[in-house]
C-alpha cells in the first residue's frame, strides 16, 4: 500500500500500467478491432488474442501484489521494467522495419519506455 512519499515514488508506474493494461487486455480478448484494424475469423485467431489479453492480466496480478505487499514489490518492478522495454522494444523495431504506425501507438511506445526506464531507476535507487 502506498503509505509515504517514497511509496508513491516506487509504485505509481506499477499503478499507471495497471490503470493502462488492464483496460487495454480486455480488448485485445474481446474487441481488438477498436485498437487495431484486424479481422479475426477463426477460433485460433481469437484464441491468440485471448492468450494476450490472459497474458496482461498474469502481469497485472504482479503488478497488483507490489502495491498492496511490499514483499511482493522488487518482483513487480522486474516484472514491469521487462514488460515494458519489451513491448517498446518491439514497437521500434517495427518502426525500423515496417514503418510509422498511427499516433496511438507511437504515443504507446513512449509510454512503454518511459515506464521501463522509470521502474529501473526506482530498481537502482532501493538497492
Amino acid at each position: 500500500m502506498i503509505r509515504t512519499k517514497q511509496d508513491f515514488i516506487n509504485k505509481i508506474h506499477l499503478i499507471i500500467s495497471l490503470i493502462v493494461v488492464i483496460p487495454v487486455s480486455f480488448v485485445y480478448g474481446f474487441y481488438p478491432e477498436v485498437l487495431v484494424e484486424v479481422h479475426l475469423n477463426t477460433t485460433d485467431e481469437y484464441n491468440i488474442f485471448k492468450a494476450i489479453m490472459g497474458l496482461y492480466l498474469g502481469f497485472a496480478v504482479v503488478w497488483l501484489l507490489g502495491v498492496f505487499n511490499d514483499e511482493y514489490l522488487k518482483i513487480a518492478l522486474i516484472t514491469n521494467m521487462v514488460f515494458m522495454f519489451g513491448l517498446g522494444a518491439g514497437r521500434l523495431l517495427s518502426l525500423f522495419i515496417d514503418g510509422l504506425p498511427s499516433l496511438g501507438f507511437v504515443f504507446g511506445a513512449v509510454g512503454e519506455l518511459v515506464l521501463a526506464i522509470y521502474g529501473m531507476w526506482v530498481l537502482k535507487t532501493r538497492d
